[in-house]
Protein backbone atom coordinates (compact mmCIF):
# COMPACT_ATOMS: atom_id res chain seq x y z
CA UNK A 1 0.00 0.00 0.00
CA UNK A 2 1.18 3.59 -0.85
CA UNK A 3 0.53 6.85 0.99
CA UNK A 4 -0.68 9.30 -0.61
CA UNK A 5 2.26 10.64 -1.88
CA UNK A 6 2.81 7.50 -3.59
CA UNK A 7 5.69 5.97 -0.62
CA UNK A 8 5.44 2.41 0.29
CA UNK A 9 4.01 2.53 3.89
CA UNK A 10 2.92 -1.79 4.48
CA UNK A 11 1.88 -4.77 3.03
CA UNK A 12 -1.77 -5.89 3.27
CA UNK A 13 -4.07 -8.91 2.55
CA UNK A 14 -5.88 -9.42 -0.93
CA UNK A 15 -9.62 -8.89 1.88
CA UNK A 16 -7.94 -5.88 3.04
CA UNK A 17 -7.33 -4.50 -0.46
CA UNK A 18 -10.32 -4.82 -2.03
CA UNK A 19 -12.16 -3.80 1.08
CA UNK A 20 -10.65 -0.35 0.63
CA UNK A 21 -11.09 -0.31 -3.23
CA UNK A 22 -14.64 -1.19 -2.71
CA UNK A 23 -15.04 1.36 -0.08
CA UNK A 24 -13.62 4.10 -2.13
CA UNK A 25 -10.45 4.79 0.35
CA UNK A 26 -8.25 3.57 -2.19
CA UNK A 27 -7.22 3.09 -6.21
CA UNK A 28 -5.46 0.26 -7.40
CA UNK A 29 -2.40 0.59 -9.79
CA UNK A 30 -2.45 -1.24 -12.90
CA UNK A 31 1.22 -2.30 -14.48
CA UNK A 32 1.55 1.24 -16.31
CA UNK A 33 0.94 3.58 -13.13
CA UNK A 34 -3.33 4.35 -14.26
CA UNK A 35 -5.19 4.68 -10.89
CA UNK A 36 -8.59 2.68 -11.13
CA UNK A 37 -11.75 2.80 -8.48
CA UNK A 38 -13.53 -0.35 -7.77
CA UNK A 39 -15.90 0.02 -10.56
CA UNK A 40 -13.24 0.03 -13.65
CA UNK A 41 -10.69 -2.31 -11.74
CA UNK A 42 -13.50 -5.13 -12.07
CA UNK A 43 -13.36 -5.12 -15.56
CA UNK A 44 -10.19 -5.26 -16.17
CA UNK A 45 -8.80 -9.26 -17.93
CA UNK A 46 -7.32 -11.72 -14.95
CA UNK A 47 -3.98 -12.45 -16.77
CA UNK A 48 -1.99 -15.71 -16.30
CA UNK A 49 0.45 -14.28 -14.04
CA UNK A 50 -2.20 -12.81 -11.87
CA UNK A 51 -3.47 -14.08 -8.64
CA UNK A 52 -7.72 -13.65 -9.13
CA UNK A 53 -10.61 -14.37 -6.48
CA UNK A 54 -13.72 -15.98 -8.05
CA UNK A 55 -17.04 -13.93 -7.97
CA UNK A 56 -20.68 -13.96 -9.31
CA UNK A 57 -19.11 -12.60 -12.59
CA UNK A 58 -16.11 -14.40 -13.21
CA UNK A 59 -12.85 -13.71 -11.59
CA UNK A 60 -11.29 -10.97 -10.12
CA UNK A 61 -7.84 -9.62 -10.06
CA UNK A 62 -6.04 -8.63 -6.65
CA UNK A 63 -4.55 -5.60 -6.92
CA UNK A 64 -0.69 -5.63 -6.18
CA UNK A 65 -0.54 -1.94 -5.82
CA UNK A 66 -2.96 0.46 -3.73
CA UNK A 67 -3.14 4.12 -3.23
CA UNK A 68 -4.54 5.49 -0.27
CA UNK A 69 -6.07 9.03 -0.71
CA UNK A 70 -6.13 10.51 2.60
CA UNK A 71 -3.51 8.11 4.53
CA UNK A 72 -0.51 10.86 4.89
CA UNK A 73 1.91 8.86 7.41
CA UNK A 74 5.39 8.83 6.50
CA UNK A 75 7.02 5.31 6.99
CA UNK A 76 7.98 4.08 10.30
CA UNK A 77 12.12 5.08 10.65
CA UNK A 78 13.15 2.68 13.33
CA UNK A 79 13.37 -0.78 12.94
CA UNK A 80 11.32 -2.53 16.12
CA UNK A 81 13.43 -5.08 17.75
CA UNK A 82 11.86 -8.56 16.77
CA UNK A 83 12.50 -11.85 16.92
CA UNK A 84 12.15 -12.21 13.33
CA UNK A 85 14.55 -8.78 12.36
CA UNK A 86 17.11 -9.57 15.08
CA UNK A 87 17.49 -12.64 12.61
CA UNK A 88 17.22 -11.07 9.60
CA UNK A 89 19.97 -8.78 11.07
CA UNK A 90 22.36 -11.58 11.96
CA UNK A 91 21.69 -13.42 8.56
CA UNK A 92 20.00 -16.13 10.70
CA UNK A 93 23.59 -17.64 11.52
CA UNK A 94 24.73 -18.30 14.71
CA UNK A 95 27.05 -15.50 15.96
CA UNK A 96 29.28 -17.34 18.02
CA UNK A 97 29.98 -20.75 15.67
CA UNK A 98 29.05 -19.03 12.29
CA UNK A 99 26.85 -21.86 11.53
CA UNK A 100 23.66 -21.96 9.90
CA UNK A 101 21.28 -24.85 11.35
CA UNK A 102 17.39 -24.62 10.56
CA UNK A 103 15.34 -21.71 11.98
CA UNK A 104 14.04 -24.00 14.81
CA UNK A 105 17.62 -24.16 16.01
CA UNK A 106 18.00 -21.12 16.20
CA UNK A 107 17.52 -18.97 19.41
CA UNK A 108 18.02 -15.18 20.78
CA UNK A 109 21.09 -14.82 23.33
CA UNK A 110 21.77 -12.10 25.79
CA UNK A 111 25.31 -10.88 25.74
CA UNK A 112 25.33 -9.87 28.72
CA UNK A 113 23.03 -11.73 30.97
CA UNK A 114 19.39 -10.52 32.03
CA UNK A 115 20.92 -12.29 35.44
CA UNK A 116 23.36 -9.64 35.22
CA UNK A 117 21.56 -6.84 34.08
CA UNK A 118 21.70 -6.99 30.19
CA UNK A 119 18.85 -5.86 28.79
CA UNK A 120 16.30 -6.62 25.27
CA UNK A 121 18.08 -4.54 23.41
CA UNK A 122 19.86 -4.43 19.63
CA UNK A 123 23.29 -3.86 21.34
CA UNK A 124 22.58 -6.52 23.55
CA UNK A 125 21.02 -9.30 21.37
CA UNK A 126 22.45 -11.97 18.80
CA UNK A 127 21.24 -15.07 16.94
CA UNK A 128 22.67 -18.31 18.53
CA UNK A 129 22.41 -21.90 17.72
CA UNK A 130 21.18 -23.77 20.78
CA UNK A 131 24.59 -25.83 21.11
CA UNK A 132 26.84 -22.34 21.29
CA UNK A 133 23.89 -20.67 23.62
CA UNK A 134 23.88 -23.46 26.22
CA UNK A 135 27.47 -23.67 26.39
CA UNK A 136 27.71 -19.94 26.91
CA UNK A 137 24.79 -19.89 29.86
CA UNK A 138 24.90 -17.21 31.88
CA UNK A 139 28.43 -15.97 31.00
CA UNK A 140 29.74 -13.00 29.59
CA UNK A 141 31.30 -14.04 25.72
CA UNK A 142 34.89 -13.37 27.46
CA UNK A 143 33.96 -15.64 30.51
CA UNK A 144 32.92 -18.37 28.31
CA UNK A 145 35.84 -17.76 25.62
CA UNK A 146 33.45 -17.15 22.88
CA UNK A 147 33.93 -14.98 20.34
CA UNK A 148 30.94 -13.07 18.55
CA UNK A 149 31.29 -12.89 14.93
CA UNK A 150 30.22 -9.29 14.87
CA UNK A 151 29.27 -6.80 17.36
CA UNK A 152 25.83 -6.25 17.68
CA UNK A 153 24.26 -3.01 16.08
CA UNK A 154 20.74 -1.53 15.82
CA UNK A 155 20.21 -1.50 11.91
CA UNK A 156 19.20 1.27 9.50
CA UNK A 157 17.23 -0.37 7.30
CA UNK A 158 15.45 1.60 4.45
CA UNK A 159 11.29 1.12 4.55
CA UNK A 160 11.52 -1.12 1.90
CA UNK A 161 13.79 -3.38 3.43
CA UNK A 162 10.95 -3.73 6.13
CA UNK A 163 8.16 -4.81 3.29
CA UNK A 164 9.95 -6.64 1.85
CA UNK A 165 10.98 -8.76 5.33
CA UNK A 166 7.01 -9.37 5.34
CA UNK A 167 6.83 -10.45 1.90
CA UNK A 168 6.43 -13.66 1.07
CA UNK A 169 6.97 -13.27 -2.48
CA UNK A 170 8.31 -9.96 -4.42
CA UNK A 171 6.61 -8.70 -7.50
CA UNK A 172 7.58 -6.61 -10.33
CA UNK A 173 5.28 -4.06 -9.70
CA UNK A 174 6.84 -2.86 -6.26
CA UNK A 175 9.80 -1.93 -8.11
CA UNK A 176 9.75 1.23 -8.86
CA UNK A 177 8.14 2.56 -4.97
CA UNK A 178 10.38 0.36 -3.55
CA UNK A 179 13.42 1.82 -5.19
CA UNK A 180 12.10 5.62 -4.26
CA UNK A 181 12.16 4.61 -0.76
Amino acid sequence: MLNRHFEAVQLTTARRAFVLLYGGAAQALDDDGETHAFESWRHLPVRDHDDAVAIVGGNLRVPRILHLHRYDRTPRLTVRLTRRNLMFRDAHQCQYCGKRPPLRELNIDHVLPRSRGGVDSWENLVTACRVCNLRKGWKTPDEANMRLARRPFRPKWSTCAQLLLGASSRYKEWDPFLKAS
